[in-house]
């Protein structure tokens, strides 16, 4: 079989193949055939355009058969289908080309999924590309927290990005340790927002430590992002005495954040810190966020 490989021109790639329904039908109906006994479809240039082709066939049922056969096919189906995301003018194939190149989950991928995700303005292809960086796991981490911080990175994106980083901390729960000692103060947050996650699905031992240790960070953001999640995840013997001396901290939203994370963890403990800080906080916002936490507390 004629497997494409580094010599092959962008030329050859980029040529788009078409299908007719008819021929769309014929081809689905081989390959479902191939599927069910378990064989895998040819992988030469010829097939996997043709297969490609289909990607952009309006029926369901055909896209799916198309898409499980370039899975099957596997690593030599990854070239013409990071080119078929990225140029291809029909956006049916450049979805179907992200989903199924989430299939394979090959890491050969990365850079065009990255780019797709960056570029492509339709919202499926960038959470199919989303979808299949987190299927390639940790090498994807740091792509994945750098466009985090891009200021073109919108509020949807921000949302795939975090879903996908929340995926792979399920499955590689050290990945993210380093990440809470980057430069970058955007993506120490990050970090500490999947070892909170982590925490609360006990798949990781160390990131309570890591947490514990982010709310000394240097930074307010991280320290205020860190007693937050501390609230949600630790219990009061945990923290509570470190939060107590975080009610006086420099930053005001920090010192809110650090109320909020004692009342919500129920640190009946911390009573007496919260009302020495009462009395001198001179942020009315913050002194009133101390009150509720003081009375909420000593009902439990």
């Amino acid at each position: 079989m004629k497997i494409m490989n580094e010599s092959t021109t962008n030329q050859q790639i980029n040529k788009p193949d078409s299908l007719t329904e008819q021929e769309a039908f014929e081809l689905a109906e081989v390959l479902k055939q191939k599927l069910n006994d378990q064989e895998t479809p040819s992988s030469d240039q010829t097939s996997i355009r043709q297969m490609i082709a289909g990607l952009g066939d309006q029926r369901g049922a055909l896209r799916l058969t198309f898409a499980q056969s370039l899975g099957n096919v596997g690593e030599a189906a990854v070239p013409y289908l990071c080119d078929a995301l990225q140029n291809n003018p029909n956006v049916i194939i450049r979805r179907a080309s992200a989903k199924t190149l989430n299939l394979i989950g090959s890491l050969k991928a990365l850079p065009n999924l990255v780019e797709a995700f960056r570029t492509d303005s339709d919202p499926v292809v960038q959470g199919s590309s989303a979808g299949a960086m987190a299927t390639i796991g940790a090498p994807a981490i740091d792509d994945l927290l750098q466009i985090l911080v891009e200021p073109s990175c919108t509020a949807f994106q921000v949302g795939l990005v975090n879903l996908a980083l929340s995926f792979i901390g399920s499955k590689a729960p050290d990945a993210f340790e380093q990440a809470t000692q980057s430069s970058n103060i955007e993506i120490r947050i990050a970090a500490i927002t999947v070892l909170a996650e982590q925490i609360q699905a006990q798949t990781n031992n160390s990131a309570k430590k890591a947490l514990i240790k982010a709310l000394s960070d240097d930074a307010s953001e991280v320290r205020a992002e860190a007693a937050t999640m501390a609230g949600k995840t630790l219990e009061p013997e945990d923290v509570s005495k470190q939060l107590c001396r975080m009610l006086k901290d420099q930053s005001k939203q920090v010192r809110k954040n650090t109320a909020l994370a004692l009342m919500k963890m129920e640190a009946t403990d911390a009573i007496d810190c919260i009302k020495d800080a009462i009395k001198t906080e001179n942020e009315e916002q913050v002194r009133s966020v101390m009150n509720v936490a003081v009375n909420v507390l000593s009902k439990s």
